[in-house]
């Protein structure tokens, strides 16, 4: 059953208004929202330089011309989209539904005088009517399409609005079947996702993504589990999330303390998920 969409757009919208997701990403990542990627050797408290590694592997399988037009879909503050715009030279529309992440979006980039690379529209990636057919040279999610409502939707107008042959980047998660996990696993999967106003991430088994992308006539490139480039963040998120999450719990508050909760039960529980790069063209 495809879950009601303003009633999932409410569910993500107070997930990330929270207090505890507002000052979490602000203060411990910078307002970026994604995880690192991460080579042998390197610190796990090295956030930033993870995140912009992460990012830059992103325009590396965009793999597109400088000044191409790029759609960012859930764009958050705009970290991934400025990335693309000076290290690749191209130019991103990030759209978003939080207005507070759109000003700041907006603020940081003509602070880092790439206002004319970026631009940020308050936009639900379910309804992209505002952008003609083939507008876009390519489309990325970053960590976004989980908190899809409906799926299908979301992937028709990714490939609407990409050009014959155009490039579509998504790192997302997939899960693994409940009849394969045990109990507490399934358990803390289902809080994670729901707590989290991710529905898709809960529907979307290995596997299935692709299965979507062909239905919605892209042609899958590659799919890349980079599971263990990011361990090393989530381990952290783990240790530092331990205390306030067994605290919330024993108050009977889990729901104030939803990110410390994810860290916790997704490094506990990684037998329940992988992280991808999904690398699609739509066909011509």
């Amino acid at each position: 059953m495809v879950p009601n969409r303003d009633e999932n757009k409410r569910a993500v919208l107070r997930y990330y208004d929270r207090t505890e997701s507002r000052l979490g990403y602000l203060y411990l990542l910078r307002g970026t929202k994604h995880f690192g990627w991460y080579e042998a050797g390197d610190s796990g408290w090295r956030f930033s330089p993870a995140m912009r590694r992460m990012e830059r592997q992103l325009g590396q399988r965009l793999g597109l011309e400088a000044d191409s037009r790029v759609l960012d879909a859930g764009c958050g503050m705009g970290d991934v989209a400025r990335t693309l715009a000076a290290d690749f030279g191209l130019d991103i529309t990030g759209i978003d539904i939080l207005d507070f992440n759109l000003v700041e979006a907006r603020r940081r980039s003509e602070r880092a005088g790439l206002a004319n690379r970026t631009r940020f529209i308050e936009c639900d990636y379910h309804d992209l009517s505002r952008f003609e057919d083939g507008e876009f040279d390519g489309v990325y999610t970053m960590e976004t399409f989980v908190h899809a409502a409906d799926a299908e939707r979301a992937l028709a107008e990714f490939h609407r609005v990409l050009r014959p042959g155009g490039r579509l980047v998504m790192f997302e998660y997939s899960r693994t079947p409940n009849e394969c996990l045990l109990p507490a696993a399934r358990a803390a999967f289902d809080a994670v996702c729901e707590l989290g106003a991710m529905p898709a991430w809960h529907r979307l088994n290995h596997g299935d993504l692709e299965n979507l992308l062909e239905s919605a006539s892209f042609k899958v490139e590659s799919v890349e589990d980079v599971t263990a480039r990011m361990l090393p963040m989530l381990r952290l998120f783990a240790v530092l999330g331990r205390f306030p999450y067994a605290l919330a719990r024993r108050l009977g508050k889990t729901e104030k303390a939803v990110n410390a909760m994810s860290g916790v039960e997704m490094w506990k529980h990684q037998e329940a998920w992988r992280y991808n790069i999904y690398t699609a063209t739509e066909r011509t």
